[in-house]
């Protein structure tokens, strides 16, 4: 062990390398400069006697990485079409908050009668039409709430009908002054005066009962024979609406003759009579056009005669009236049979 511990170097046979007579006669004829060249800078070593040159430091900046392919600037074209784009995404998305805000609005109207209905079926439905005080002697005769009892798309439509029979009624209100202006100037127009109160007393509840009613009710329950009782009715209606307008003398309406036989008497209740001739043309008119869009939506229910024989046979047959008459008239029957049998 000691020999590995020695020191190869203490050793007095070791030769130095250096001190080789080869190498030390390169070292002399090395060119003068060479001891101080750096190969890891550019700099060449100086000449002999020549100050040595001092490398420029460069400015020493972060390195900075450029895309070989420099992105395309929008041109205004193109600007121009994604400004488009922009406005119909904004109308989709107000279009689509529309019908959200309507979508809430119909949930809610439904929720809202089923409410109602609830607390009707809880509670009773009372009769609320006509609106009169509760100190009147008599009380109101229909039940009328069309937000209730009509689904939401036949709303406005009944909502329409409901404010034509209003403008109709208020018509023959107003036809009674005209017909008492028209017998103020010309005394023998009495009769006219008294068709038309007449006239209003009861084409008033008659219209209402007859053809609104049916209307509602159809609209309510989707029953064809109650649409079928509408048309038929409401097709004479139609024509009282016609001759109204018409205004013959002497049947208590101030039409366009009546008006302009009241214009030769007095030109102010001329006038009077040809506004009120007016309305009732505008009534004829609405009610033409309202009796083709029910007749409309009437087809598209699903509705049909063979429907409303159905209907109208359930509906007798499950009368108790009815029932009690044939319950009546089946006993009669056995009794006289069997009376027979024992003759």
């Amino acid at each position: 062990m000691s020999d590995f511990d020695s020191n190869p170097f203490a050793d007095p046979d070791f030769s130095n390398p250096f001190q080789d007579p080869s190498v030390t006669q390169v070292t002399r004829n090395a060119p003068p400069g060479l001891e101080e060249y750096n190969p890891f800078t550019d700099t060449k070593p100086a000449r002999p006697g020549a100050a040595p040159k001092v490398a420029p430091v460069p400015n020493a900046q972060p390195a900075i990485m450029k895309p070989t392919e420099e992105p395309p600037a929008y041109s205004q074209q193109q600007q121009q079409q994604q400004q488009p784009q922009t406005q119909e995404q904004t109308r989709a998305q107000a279009e689509l908050m529309k019908r959200q805000e309507e979508l809430e609005k119909k949930a809610a109207e439904l929720d809202r009668r089923e409410r109602e209905m609830q607390s009707l079926n809880a509670t009773g439905r009372k009769n609320n039409w006509p609106p009169l005080p509760e100190k009147f002697p008599v009380g109101p005769c229909f039940y009328h709430d069309i937000a209730v009892d009509v689904p939401v798309e036949f709303q406005k439509t009944v909502k329409i009908m409901y404010y034509l029979w209003m403008f109709h009624t208020g018509t023959l209100f107003l036809n009674i002054f005209g017909c008492l202006a028209w017998f103020c100037v010309d005394p023998s127009r009495g009769v006219d005066f008294g068709l038309a109160m007449l006239w209003f007393m009861l084409f008033t509840p008659c219209s209402f009962v007859c053809w609104y009613r049916p209307l509602y009710g159809a609209f309510r329950s989707d029953s064809s024979f109650r649409f079928f009782v509408f048309f038929f009715i409401y097709i004479c209606q139609f024509g009282v609406h016609v001759l109204q307008a018409i205004g013959i003398r002497g049947w208590g309406v101030c039409g366009w003759i009546s008006a302009l036989t009241g214009l030769n008497s007095s030109i102010p209740v001329g006038i009077i009579m040809i506004l009120i001739a007016a309305l009732f043309t505008t009534s004829a008119v609405i009610s033409l056009i309202m009796f083709k869009k029910v007749h409309g939506m009437y087809r598209t229910t699903g509705a049909s005669f063979e429907k409303a024989q159905q209907e109208f046979a359930t509906g007798v047959m499950a009368n108790k009236t009815v029932q009690t008459a044939a319950a009546n008239a089946a006993s009669n029957a056995a009794q006289g049979a069997f009376k027979g049998g024992q003759i």
